[in-house]
């Protein structure tokens, strides 16, 4: 199981789990992360089998546990994809196909030699970042999330993450904002039709010739119609999904991460505008949309923020 009790003040071996790769370093009390510390391990064919992505995370941990400061290092920090099982320590990444029920924090444990374990999903430790030093410092009811291959993200309640039941509150992209096909329920969600991925794709279905979102965002910018027309697409289904989130949860702020958020430079305004436009209430349509204000170290930042700021976790 993970803890998120207080802990004594010292340093933290912080891990992320994602989708191609796993990341290490070592976060200090204050809240920086030390460069030299940092290390990246693909998962590559790791993402085919437990054995695999065993050896990737033992690997990730024996780098970052190899740097000096790890003499003071108290616990681990493990944020990662999802889902997750918090009661039972283990991770179920959707995009990690042979990485089922994977014993993450008991894996932690023996590589590290430390027995104070943390998991939360990388959402959550994202949330965590923007909370303690990021764009919702002080705020006490937000949503903050990532537009990238997938959407995902973290809910904001009284000034606390919200974990639910098993610890996978916060799945922004999985929220239902079109007519559900049964055979395919993805179509209807915010991430089948607002990610990077997604978007991708439903152009390409309607004859545009490109293959990334970086070509989108071009393509955009020169005003191809079918790239401003799937852009739109996902500015309109991500202010569906925060319309809901303000009006269900009274959310005053919604911070927005992730490489597809630039695929133009008004993105946020305009899905503002969106979710205002789909907001019955007048206190929904109070929500602001900003960017994330720390950068590509938030993960590793929030991650360790699990055993240095516990009263921020529900």
């Amino acid at each position: 199981m993970s803890s998120t009790a207080p802990t004594e003040r010292g340093s933290v071996l912080a891990i992320d789990i994602g989708g191609t790769k796993i990341e290490a370093g070592i976060v200090t009390a204050e809240g920086a992360l030390l460069p030299d510390s940092r290390v990246r391990v693909a998962t590559g064919a790791a993402a085919n089998s437990a054995e695999g992505f065993d050896s990737a995370l033992r690997d990730a941990v024996a780098q970052a546990s190899a740097h000096p400061a790890f003499d003071d290092v108290v616990g681990v920090g493990i944020g990662s994809a999802g889902p997750l099982d918090l009661g039972a320590g283990t991770v179920s990444p959707i995009n990690l196909p042979g990485v089922r029920a994977f014993p993450v924090v008991r894996t932690a444990r023996e590589a590290s030699g430390l027995q104070r374990v943390s998991l939360r999903l990388d959402g959550t430790s994202l949330g965590l970042a923007e909370l303690w030093q990021g764009a919702a410092q002080g705020v006490r009811n937000a949503v903050i999330f990532v537009v990238s291959t997938g959407i995902g993200g973290c809910v904001v309640t009284d000034g606390r993450v919200v974990a639910g039941a098993s610890g996978n509150a916060g799945h922004l992209g999985q929220m239902v904002v079109d007519v559900v096909d049964p055979e395919h329920p993805e179509r209807a969600t915010v991430e089948g039709q607002a990610s990077g991925m997604h978007t991708v794709a439903w152009a390409r279905a309607h004859g545009w010739s490109g293959s990334t979102g970086e070509e989108l965002a071009a393509a955009h910018a020169a005003g191809d119609e079918i790239a401003l027309a799937a852009v739109e697409r996902s500015v309109q289904a991500l202010g569906r999904g925060l319309a809901s989130c303000a009006n269900l949860l009274n959310t005053e702020l919604a911070v927005m991460g992730g490489g597809f958020a630039h695929v133009t430079e008004d993105y946020p305004a305009r899905v503002e505008r969106a979710a205002h436009t789909a907001s019955v209430n007048e206190f929904g349509r109070a929500l602001r949309v900003v960017r994330v204000g720390l950068g590509d170290e938030a993960p590793l930042v929030g991650a360790a923020a699990q055993l240095l700021h516990p009263e921020l976790l529900a």
